[in-house]
Parts: C-alpha cells; sequence; structure tokens
C-alpha cells in the first residue's frame, strides 16, 4: 500500500493485522519515543561546549535542558485529547516531522536566545509521541505479547535518558555539540514517513475541538509550566528567597488546584483523573513517580560529581556511566524469562528493592571514585531499572479499558517525569545545603590539636615554599575540605532517593493482579 492510499483508508481492525505488521508498526513508533527521551539527557555532559559555543553563561547554559523539560511536561498530559482529536497516526507523524525540524534549527542555532525557543520547541513536539507509543502497545497487542511489549517500551524509557550522557559525550568530544540535534534527522524522517503507512488504529475526530476545555488547558500548561520552572531554578535561587521563584510557585499551585477541580465537574476533561480512583492506577502512578525520581535523579547526580569532584570531560563522563545501560541490556532476556512465570508484581518488588540497594551501594562514595567504583552500583542500578519500569507499566494501564487508555497513558507518563523534576530539585537542594553543613563539621575538627592537618601544612608549607607561593597553605586545605563536603552531600542524595525506593517497595503487595483484556477492534477507538 502506498503513502496516499495509506492516508485515505480507514481505521483497522489491529486483531487482522498480522504479528509482523503490529511488529513494524510498534518499533516505527518506538524510535520516535526513544529520540524524544534521549534529548532529555543527551545535552547534559556537554552544556559547558554548547555555552562556550554560543558565548553564554552558565545559568543561561541550564535554560537549554530546563526550556525542553517544560515543554514537554506541558504537552505529555495533552497527547490523549490531541491523539483523539487528530489520530494516532497523524498526531504522531506531525510530532515527528516537528521534532525534526527544530533538531535541525537547535543544531543551527546562532546565540543562546534562540537555541532555547528551539529547544522549547522541539520538546512540546517530541513530548507528544511518548504516551502515544504506551497506548498503541495495549492495542495491538494483548497476552504475552503485551508483556513483551511493555518489557520494550520500560526498557527505552529508561535507556534513553540512561544513554544520553554517554552519547551526548562522545559525540562532542568526537564531532560537535551541533551534532547532539543532527543525529535526529534520519530516524526523525524515517518516523514521520513511515508511521503513517502502519498505523492506523483510529479515526480523527474534529468535533472535540468545538467542545474542548480551552480553560483547563490555560491552567495545566500555567500549572505544570510553573512548577518545572519553580523546580529547576529554585535550588539555583535558593528556593523562596526569590521572589521570582514564590511568584512562579503561587501561580502552579493555584492553577494546579483549580485545573484539578475543573477536571472533576467538567464533561470532556483533559486527564483522566477519574482513573486514579483504580488501586492498581493509583499506585502504578506512584511508582511510576518514583521510578522517575531514580531515573533521572541519578543521571543528574554521577555526571555532575563525575565533573565537579574527579574533573571529567564530557566523554569521560560518557563512559563512566555507560555500564548502566549495559547491565539493563543484558538484563531484558532475564525479565522476558521471569515475566512469563512469575506474578510481575513480585518481578516489580525486586526491582525496586534492587534500585534500593544500588542507592545503598553508591553511599560510600569518596572523591576518588571513578568508572571502575561505580561498577557495581550502576550494574545494580541497570538490572533495576529492567525489572521495576515494565511491570509498572502493564500493571498500571494493563487493566484499563481502551476507552480510557489514552487520557489515563498521558497522566501515568507525566508522574515519570514529574518525579524526575522533584527528585533533580531535591537533590540538588541537597547538594547545596548538606555541602555547607559538612564544610562546617569539617572546619570544627581542622584546629591547632589535629595532628593530621598539622603534618599536611608541614608537607605542604615546604613544597608551595619551593614553588614560591608559601601563603597558598590555607587556600588548599579550604579546597580539600570543601571537596569532602562535596563528596559527603552525594552520599546523602543517593541515601534519599534509596529511601524512596524502600517506601516503594513496601507498597507493590497493594497491587492486584492484572488480567489483560482481549486486543480491542477499532470501533472501540
Amino acid at each position: 500500500m502506498n503513502v496516499r492510499a495509506a492516508a485515505m483508508a480507514g481505521p483497522i481492525d489491529p486483531a487482522s493485522l498480522a504479528n509482523a505488521q503490529k511488529v513494524i508498526a510498534f518499533a516505527s513508533m518506538c524510535v520516535g519515543m526513544f529520540i524524544a527521551l534521549l534529548d532529555i539527557q543527551i545535552v547534559s555532559a556537554s552544556l559547558r561546549d554548547i555555552g562556550g559555543g554560543l558565548s553564554a553563561g552558565v545559568d543561561e547554559t541550564a535554560w537549554v535542558q530546563t526550556s525542553y523539560l517544560i515543554a514537554e511536561i506541558v504537552v505529555i498530559p495533552l497527547s490523549g485529547w490531541l491523539s483523539r482529536v487528530f489520530s494516532t497516526r497523524w498526531l504522531f507523524a506531525a510530532s515527528a516531522a516537528g521534532f525534526t525540524l527544530t533538531s535541525l534549527l537547535c543544531g543551527g542555532a546562532w546565540d543562546i536566545q534562540s537555541m532555547i525557543v528551539f529547544r522549547a520547541l522541539q520538546g512540546f513536539l517530541g513530548g507528544s509521541m511518548i504516551p502515544m507509543v504506551f497506548t498503541t502497545a495495549f492495542v495491538f497487542f494483548s497476552g504475552k505479547q503485551r508483556v513483551v511489549a511493555a518489557a520494550t517500551i520500560g526498557a527505552l524509557a529508561s535507556l534513553a535518558p540512561t544513554f544520553g550522557p554517554t552519547l551526548g559525550g562522545w559525540i562532542t568530544d568526537h564531532w560537535s555539540w551541533h551534532w547532539l540535534f543532527f543525529i535526529n534527522l534520519v530516524p526523525g524522517l524515517f518516523v514521520t514517513f513511515v508511521v503513517p503507512m502502519l498505523v492506523n488504529i483510529d479515526a480523527p475526530d474534529l468535533s472535540l475541538l468545538r467542545r474542548a476545555d480551552y480553560p483547563g488547558m490555560v491552567l495545566l500548561a500555567v500549572f505544570l509550566g510553573c512548577l518545572e520552572y519553580t523546580l529547576e531554578e529554585g535550588p539555583r535561587w535558593n528556593w523562596f528567597s526569590d521572589s521570582t521563584i514564590t511568584t512562579t510557585a503561587w501561580l502552579s499551585g493555584i492553577c494546579g488546584i483549580a485545573f484539578i477541580i475543573r477536571s472533576l465537574i467538567y464533561a470532556h476533561p483533559l486527564v483522566d483523573l477519574r482513573a486514579l480512583g483504580d488501586r492498581n492506577f493509583a499506585l502504578g502512578s506512584l511508582f511510576s513517580f518514583v521510578t522517575g525520581i531514580g531515573l533521572f535523579s541519578t543521571i543528574y547526580l554521577t555526571p555532575l560529581f563525575l565533573g565537579r569532584v574527579e574533573g571529567y570531560s564530557a566523554l569521560q563522563i560518557g563512559q563512566a556511566v555507560f555500564s548502566t545501560g549495559i547491565f539493563q541490556i543484558l538484563s531484558i532476556p532475564l525479565y522476558a524469562v521471569l515475566a512469563q512465570r512469575f506474578d510481575l508484581r513480585w518481578i516489580l518488588m525486586v526491582g525496586m528493592a534492587l534500585f534500593a540497594v544500588s542507592m545503598w551501594e553508591f553511599t560510600p562514595i569518596t572523591h576518588d571514585w571513578g568508572a571502575h567504583q561505580l561498577l557495581l552500583p550502576q550494574a545494580l542500578r541497570g538490572m533495576a531499572q529492567q525489572l521495576a519500569v515494565p511491570p509498572v507499566v502493564t500493571l498500571t494501564l494493563g487493566g484499563l479499558p481502551p476507552a480510557r487508555l489514552k487520557l489515563a497513558s498521558g497522566l501515568f507518563n507525566l508522574m515519570r517525569n514529574l518525579g524526575g523534576a522533584i527528585g533533580i530539585a531535591v537533590c540538588a537542594t541537597i547538594l547545596n545545603d548538606r555541602t555547607n553543613l559538612h564544610f562546617y563539621r569539617l572546619a570544627e575538627h581542622l584546629n591547632a590539636t589535629n595532628e593530621t592537618m598539622n603534618q599536611w601544612l608541614a608537607q605542604a608549607g615546604n613544597h608551595l615554599a619551593d614553588v614560591g607561593d608559601a601563603d597558598g597553605q590555607l587556600q588548599q586545605l579550604w579546597r580539600l575540605a570543601f571537596r569532602e563536603a562535596q563528596t559527603l552531600s552525594y552520599a546523602d542524595a543517593f541515601f534519599a532517593i534509596g529511601v524512596c525506593f524502600v517506601i516503594a517497595t513496601a507498597m507493590v503487595p497493594l497491587m492486584r493482579k492484572v488480567a489483560p483484556p482481549p486486543t480491542p477492534s477499532a470501533d472501540a477507538h
């Protein structure tokens, strides 16, 4: 079937498609989801290079990532309604085309202001692809195939941000930061043209535009946009001591409450908050939130530690964190075997517990930790991600009827990104506050009665006198104390993440076992 014929054809009953057709269609959508998720973190290890190339300061360059996250987090809950209006395939194709175009624009940005605008557009267009992959998987597949599809989605959802810093560091080191965005062009064009030909599970319903909840859209955009801004910028500006942070926090709270009330009373809400009345969906959304904390916070902390404390380059950071993705890939066959034989709830419980153990293994971190010392905790984290994320997807969305799946999927994915945003903000605050606390505690012991310090000062003094800098002793001592205080604060942040997973592990038995419904027909949409 050519493109024109595919475009004119009506929705096809997924049950009538051959398995090969469904697998290829699903895989093409997964490509779009992967590049959208990859771009969240692909710039994280290269922000210094991007800032240097665009003559921007540290605060301005941070918005290269922040603008993408704000736009993405706003559009994800809207994707369910948008896919009902324009249909899954046409919204996905348009999003992929826009994402590809904005990737080209990001690579050709001429200053930091243009980069921030293009990144926001890229995040907005790419974000809508993510939830549609989740819903399409549950439409296409049933039974054991659904478990495999959920495992694939879960692997990609956690692998993409994990590999982001690694791939970004390698690209920046070997080519230039512009190629962080240019690598999206080929897969983006592939998705743009292939998805409309292969994915035809629902029809557009433009009548929804007439009864759309436009006030709800405004409330949702202000709520999530201000919340993301507050979380991203709060640690940098000492939270509510800054008037802008205080204003955005109040706006977010007021609009959030107003959006919840409107969603519960309006006949055609943008987000199906009533799905939270389902125990599995409520708990699954909570676990999605916690896994978001684990995924994004650890990806934030590890490169930051290696860059600030160890002084690693972008490529060295990428190489050091690479082991997490490798062990997750190696765990995929293990999960496939376990999912066929055991209750997904117990697999989820093992995954959550293993994530907590991996965070515990991070807590003895010292200033000289590198790739070798990070191998065990990162290996455990990679395995934990594969055993935790796919079961959450199946248990949360697998039992929902098709009519509610699209709107609920947006909320489910939103919770993961919110978990990441809140987790990063809390970790940044821990690093700031606990570094100061540890520094003062260390400084209390650096006095004339400390023999170890006296010996060090004597050795350092002799060396500095030889090079003509006899006054540099206290500066070196201050740097050493600050380095150790920083390192201890990273251990505190990893411990806090681990506590979240211990609590989540204890709550897993509250979930019900899911019996997936049969594959729905096109009429259900």
